[in-house]
Formats: C-alpha cells, structure tokens, sequence
C-alpha cells in the first residue's frame, strides 16, 4: 500500500526533525496539523543533504552529493522514492507546486561547502539564498497553498527570516567553522583579527533581516504564523544573548537558549498569541 509507504516515510522525516533540532521541532507543532507533515520533509530534506558536507569526513562527499542530487530530481520526476526522506520530499514538492530552482540553488550551496572558498559578498549573497532563503520560500508555498497569489507580497520578507537564521548560525559557529571545517563565511573577516567592532557590523546586518522577516511573520495565515513567530523568538533570544558576549566569549563557547528559557518564552508568548497581541 503505497499509503502506508508514505506515512512511514513521513514518520521518518519528523524523527529526523526532532532529533536535529528541539527550536524548529516546537514550532512545527505549533503550526495547524495539515502543516506539519510537508514542513518536516521539508527540514529532513535539508537536514541530510546538510549532513553530507558536514559530517561524512571518511567518505566522498561530492560522490554522495552528487548522488543525493541526482536521486532527488529522479524521485521528483518519477513521484516516488526508496530513499524515505526524498520520497515525503518529493510528495511536498510535487503537491505545493515548490520550483525545483529553489532545490537547486539550495544544493548548489551545499556544494560550496566541499570546496575552501573565500568569501566575497557576491558568494556570500549566493550561499546565504541557496543555504537558507529558498529553504523560508520553499515554505512559504506551504504556509500559502490556499493564497498563492500572496507569496509575492511575504517572498522578501521569507528571505530575510531566513537570512537572518543562518547568519546567526554562522556567528554563534564561528569557531567550529574555522578550526575544524576550515571555513569563514563572513567576507573579509579573518577569525584570528576578528574584533568586537567587526562584530557589531555584522549583527547590525542581522537586526535588518530580523525586522523584515517579523514584518512578513505578522501576514501569515493564522495556522502558520504561531510556529514560525516562535522559532523567531527562540533565534532572536540566541541573537541578543551573542550582542551581549565579546568575540572572545564567542569562540570559547557554543551559545545556546536553555530548555527551560524556551519554555518560559513559549508560554510567555501563547498567551500574548491567545490575546491576539503578537
């Protein structure tokens, strides 16, 4: 039964969401139950393929890319997969009509990882839209599957959400990224000049990309935005605590929002979302 096929691969999809991740696992479960299933394939898509470059160090990751790659255009095409994660994938992509140019220019960032590049803002720009703005566009098509004709007006707004995610992510990684991946995102910055004052440019970048995506965030369908206002608390909460650290603090620890912090703010924010004050 091809139906029983699919819902384990789509059980496998959520396992894989919330082992990954605790943040984007709340807010998933925030989001109306029709939500949930295509948002985590969308993340165990992007979680595996992340994966690959990531942490597969004894073998060929450009083989395994390249394969990933090729098995996840032949699974859209043909509708069906033995790989459990492409196959609820591809049902999402095929189902919410999502541009298979979104999937490539997402692995094409991927793709950027195997090699020691140094980063200008022309690549920089590439990366931050292929690794994770068409990740919030792809989305996007989800959250507005009864509204198209809307996804134009919160396209930007996505991106910036988006945006600011990943840079978080690069800034709060900093330190893993140089010594052990050999990588520095941000353009110009040499990690051992790095200073407060470099810093401060970079976060005010990530406040912009903050207050577009809560302006788009505030336009979506009531079954969506709870869960995605919630994981911008939680990536906003990881944001201001690094403003509050020196470069020095950043490199000697990971920085993180506590379980019970995020339990303080979930229900701190249900009720203002109950009131309709968010």
């Amino acid at each position: 039964m091809l139906e029983l096929y699919t819902n384990v691969c789509e059980e496998c999809s959520k396992l894989i969401t919330n082992r990954y991740s605790t943040s984007f696992s709340l807010g998933i479960k925030l989001f109306a139950k029709e939500l949930r299933n295509p948002i985590y394939a969308i993340y165990g898509f992007v979680r595996f393929a992340d994966e690959i470059v990531d942490t597969f160090h004894d073998h060929n990751k450009k083989v395994l890319l390249d394969r990933f790659r090729e098995e996840t255009r032949a699974a859209i095409h043909e509708k069906i997969s033995l790989n459990p994660v492409l196959h609820s994938f591809q049902k999402v992509v095929n189902e919410y009509s999502i541009d298979y140019s979104l999937i490539d220019a997402f692995l094409d960032s991927m793709e950027m990882d195997l090699d020691d590049i140094t980063y200008d803002d022309k690549l920089y720009n590439k990366y931050i839209y292929g690794s994770a703005e068409v990740v919030g566009l792809m989305c996007l098509k989800i959250f507005l599957n009864k509204t198209p004709e809307r996804y134009d007006q919160l396209k930007e707004s996505a991106q910036a959400l988006g945006s600011a995610f990943q840079k978080i992510n690069f800034l709060r990684d900093i330190r893993d990224d140089y010594y052990n991946k050999g990588r520095t995102y941000f353009p110009g910055v040499n990690v051992k000049q790095f200073n407060d004052q470099d810093k401060i440019e970079i976060e005010k970048d990530i406040a912009i990309d903050f207050e577009k995506g809560l302006t788009g965030i505030r336009q979506l369908p009531k079954k969506a935005k709870f869960g995605v206002f919630i994981a911008y608390v939680f990536y906003y909460q990881l944001f201001q605590k690094i403003k509050g650290l020196s470069f020095e603090n950043i490199l000697s620890q990971r920085v993180r929002i506590k379980n019970r912090k995020k339990a303080y703010l979930l229900a701190k924010y249900s009720l203002k979302n109950r009131l309709n004050m968010i």
